[in-house]
């Protein structure tokens, strides 16, 4: 009888279980415990149905035959599984081996298990939290054309989602994965940043923390490149869950549907808004009355805080949610806000989500730092971008909706599906007090009611605004079945992600 050392099957086993129980050693997986973190497998086997990993390339190492012995899956894993009963493909950075540094086998992998999603129609999910491109396998001219950036996820057309977790320190590779993503979750206590501190101090003589660098309130509130922070790991899998839960598998697919919750006529809703014009309120909780219990998924929330932007669901139906937020900045529109707003219009346009919009701006911020922060450009990209958009849109005009900020979230002409107002809003060039200041004259209110959009059918109706989600459940209900449009003629597929 044979020795079962010598049988392939016995040898096989024992190659694959050193690699994906050893690791990288023993000692780094105690490390990573002991800091009350997750190896990356732990990552996946929380975030995945129970059982469902299928693993790929797990025998790989590294490209230098000396280094191979010290490399098991050279610092990647990568595989299929299942998240809530729907096929998706994983990979994430092995912080045992070589801080998950990426590596051309390593990114072989990465790219292999993307290729395969998009043939297959899966979304993508990256867990990251790489110390970058290993050196000096990358140094000279040959090691860098041998790591490349992820030029196929760049060139992906928005075809499949994908989404980044940013789990641990992240620099390089994980951090343009991140930025090519329709949603990033990063957790407290991470850093994404292209550039390590320690490669910055040595550059550039700066030194920086890495929470100065690229933590949680610096992406959330000044760059606006991390869509949710959150405190641990669970929650960072439970957002990439919900997140996908909104979304079709591919853009050749319908989003699902949830559980149907009837929207009914309710009094409440016109509670919510300060007829004074002048009085602030957080459209989040008009956001909440309109959709099903729940459902509502805020993206960058700290971000441009003078516009909300969401998933969300209306009697079961996915929708993205973009509304103006009084209590901040009166719901003045800036240049980051315009680029947040952007954001969502390409996540919907890319996999044919309705956009809801609710109205209540004063206008476009004005100013000298708003001008030079790129304002124009900005204002423009908007207006365009609502203006390519395919998607269905609806559009409530609530309160108010002045100047250009009227077209740009969906006004008269801008395609939107369906256009209505509440009768105590006013639409116009400017604020009638604004606009009595700069002429000299008083300016009659009565020329900006809704009434006279109504008239001359410049809007499609004005509603009672206690039937608000009554109205925009039955507009879903009759979009649900429309022509899935092929993904060629979504224009926003193209545009960056961030």
């Amino acid at each position: 009888m044979a020795d079962d050392a010598a049988n392939p099957i016995t040898e096989l086993t024992m190659k694959v279980d050193r690699v994906r129980t050893a690791m990288g050693g023993q000692k780094r997986i105690d490390a990573i415990h002991a800091d009350g973190q997750l190896t990356v497998r732990e990552h996946i086997d929380q975030l995945v149905d129970d059982g469902t990993f299928r693993e790929l390339g797990t025998l790989a190492a590294s490209l230098d035959p000396a280094q191979r012995a010290g490399t098991p899956g050279d610092g990647k894993v990568v595989g299929h599984a299942l998240i809530d009963a729907r096929p998706v493909a994983v990979a994430g950075d092995d912080i045992t081996v070589r801080r998950g540094s990426s590596s051309v086998v390593g990114s072989r992998k990465v790219g292999r298990v993307f290729d395969q999603a998009l043939k297959a129609g899966e979304p993508f999910v990256y867990l990251g939290q790489t110390g970058g491109a290993r050196i000096p396998d990358a140094l000279g001219a040959e090691g860098l054309a041998m790591v490349p950036p992820p030029v196929g996820l760049a060139g992906r057309r928005h075809q499949i989602p994908v989404v980044t977790a940013i789990v641990g320190p992240s620099f390089g590779g994980s951090s343009f994965i991140s930025g090519l993503s329709d949603f990033v979750v990063q957790v407290d206590g991470t850093c994404l940043a292209v550039t390590s501190p320690n490669v910055i101090e040595v550059a550039t003589g700066e030194a920086v923390s890495m929470e100065e660098l690229g933590g949680t309130r610096v992406h959330s509130k000044r760059t606006g490149q991390v869509d949710q922070t959150v405190e641990t790991a669970a929650q960072a899998h439970e957002a990439i869950r919900k997140f996908l839960s909104y979304l079709p598998s591919n853009a050749w697919s319908r989003a699902p549907r949830a559980n149907p919750s009837p929207r009914v006529h309710n009094p409440a809703l016109s509670e919510i808004v300060p007829q004074d014009r002048r009085k602030s309120y957080d459209i989040r909780d008009l956001i909440g009355a309109i959709t099903d219990e729940s459902s509502f998924f805020e993206l960058g929330g700290g971000f441009a805080r003078s516009l909300v932007t969401g998933l969300g669901h209306i009697d079961g139906h996915p929708v993205g949610i973009l509304a103006n937020q009084p209590a901040s900045a009166a719901g003045t529109i800036s240049p980051d806000a315009c680029q947040k707003a952007i954001r969502l219009l390409v996540l919907c346009d890319s996999f044919d989500i309705p956009i809801v919009s609710l109205q209540d701006t004063p206008g476009f911020m004005v100013g000298t730092k708003v001008e030079h922060g790129g304002l124009l450009d900005a204002s423009m990209r908007f207006l365009q971008a609502w203006e390519l958009c395919g998607a269905p849109k609806l559009t409530v005009i609530v309160r108010k909706a002045f100047g250009m900020a009227f077209f740009s979230m969906g006004g008269t002409a801008m395609g939107s599906d369906l256009l209505v107002s509440w009768p105590g809003a006013e639409v116009g060039f400017m604020d009638p007090q604004v606009a009595s200041n700069v002429v000299g004259t008083d300016v009659d209110p009565a020329d900006n009611s809704p009434y006279r959009l109504a008239e001359t059918m410049l809007i499609d109706e004005v509603i009672d605004p206690a039937d608000t989600a009554v109205v925009l459940a039955d507009a879903l209900a009759g979009l649900a079945n429309r022509r899935l449009r092929p993904p060629h003629e979504r224009p926003l597929a193209t545009w960056p992600s961030s």
